[in-house]
Formats: structure tokens, C-alpha cells, sequence
């Protein structure tokens, strides 16, 4: 499901309805599957909150998600499928484009999403298989499964772990070109291995040390970064 086929008499602007459900999924998984307040929805999608809550209606008129004004929207089992199967799509589109073109982490999340609504169902599972079914895209986000599942996530906060923990870099959750750019500058490339080396609640600093030396992160920043311990990451 690409578009939003039977909208009722709601009108849903030029973002893909898939764009919207994709981006609620990835939040509630995020935050402990909490509703999403419709603002915090529309900065994530950049669109006016007017326009945000006109397509939530939509998606709650489709049954694709529970809406409620003041409280926030959450999907709908059907909407979490038609999410994680988009996501999959998606995330194996950037592994197809880091592998085959050699795009840097920074370019393939905006390409992937400018033509990854083109792919039909059975060419993504060609690139699967001809990928060798790889567990997760290039920023270390796990790819569903064709069924419109999603593996239970086993990495945690950098923002978690106390002086001296060693850490294998998983997953980066901000796949902005800038935020992507910084962590290569400082060495903080995907499966890089490293230690902490202090975590300062109070100073909103974690400094880390890898083999091409120490970084000192703002806390916002670590958090958008999940690690697992080196061994377990390689298992």
C-alpha cells in the first residue's frame, strides 16, 4: 500500500501516507510504544501540525491508527504491519545502494527514500536475496521481515553504559547528512569498538575512546547512538 486509497473526506497532503506510518512506528519504538502528541509527529514529518492532525484522522478513519486529540496516536496492528513491511523496503533499498554504488552513510537515506516507492514487492525480495538477506541497512537499523515483523531490539544507549564498559557502535538513530558527517569525523563509524571513558550526568557529557582517539559527546548526542558489548555485536 503505497498511497492513501479510500481517505473518506479527508485529504492527505504530498508526503506518502507510508512516510507518515513509517515515521510513527520508529518513534513509538523509540520512546516504550507511548502515543505520539500529533507536534512531536509533525516536527518528525516537518510539516504544519494542522496538516499532521488532518492525516491522523485519516489514518484513524482507515484503521490504520488510534488517534486522540491531546493524547497522541499510536498504530494499529494493521497499521504496524503496513509500517514494518515500508521499513523493510526501505532499509534494504539503502543496503542496495551502500553495497552496489558504494553511497556514503550520509547520501543513501535520502536516495533510498526518493525512489524505494518505485520497488515492487518481489524486486525487494530479489535484492534480499541477491544482498545475502543482511540483518540490518547501513546505519544499523534491524530490517523487518517480509511478513511485517521486526526482531526485538537487543542494544542499548550509549547514554547507559558506566566508565571503563567497552561497546561495539550498532546503530545510529539520527540519519541526518550533518549528524551522519560529525560521527565520521570523530571516528564513531558503524561496528567501530571503544570504551567509555567517563559519563557525566551532571557535566551532560560522555566521553568515549576509540583507536583513533578520545570524544567528548553532549548527551543528546549519545543517545541517538546504540552500542552492544563487543563480543555479543560480533556473535
Amino acid at each position: 500500500m503505497r498511497s492513501f486509497a479510500n481517505p473518506g473526506s479527508r485529504s492527505v497532503p504530498n508526503l506518502s501516507l507510508e512516510t507518515y506510518l513509517k515515521r510513527i512506528c520508529q518513534i513509538c519504538a523509540r520512546q516504550g510504544d507511548r502515543p505520539i502528541p500529533a507536534a512531536k509527529l509533525a516536527d518528525a514529518v516537518r510539516v504544519p501540525i494542522a496538516t499532521c492532525t488532518n492525516v491522523l484522522l485519516a489514518l484513524k478513519e482507515a484503521g490504520l491508527a488510534a488517534y486522540q486529540p491531546y493524547e497522541g496516536v499510536m498504530l494499529t496492528e494493521a497499521g504496524r504491519v503496513l509500517a514494518l513491511r515500508a521499513l523493510r523496503r526501505q532499509r534494504l533499498v539503502e543496503q542496495f545502494l551502500a553495497r552496489t554504488l558504494n553511497l556514503g552513510d550520509d547520501e543513501v537515506r535520502c536516495e533510498a527514500e526518493q525512489i524505494e516507492p518505485a520497488f515492487s514487492d518481489a524486486l525487494v525480495e530479489r535484492i534480499d536475496e541477491f544482498l545475502g538477506f543482511p540483518p540490518t541497512c547501513p546505519h544499523g537499523d534491524p530490517i523487518p521481515r517480509a511478513e511485517g515483523t521486526a526482531p526485538a531490539p537487543s542494544s542499548r544507549s550509549l547514554t547507559e553504559l558506566t566508565m571503563g564498559k567497552t561497546f561495539r557502535l550498532v546503530r545510529v538513530l539520527d540519519h541526518t547528512p550533518d549528524f551522519l558527517r560529525y560521527l565520521s569525523q570523530q571516528g564513531l563509524t558503524l561496528d567501530v569498538v571503544g570504551e567509555v571513558v567517563s559519563n557525566q550526568v551532571e557535566t551532560g557529557i560522555v566521553s568515549v575512546r576509540t583507536s583513533t582517539g578520545t570524544t567528548a559527546l553532549p548527551r543528546d548526542v549519545a543517545a541517538k547512538l546504540l552500542v552492544m558489548p563487543p563480543q555479543a555485536a560480533s556473535a
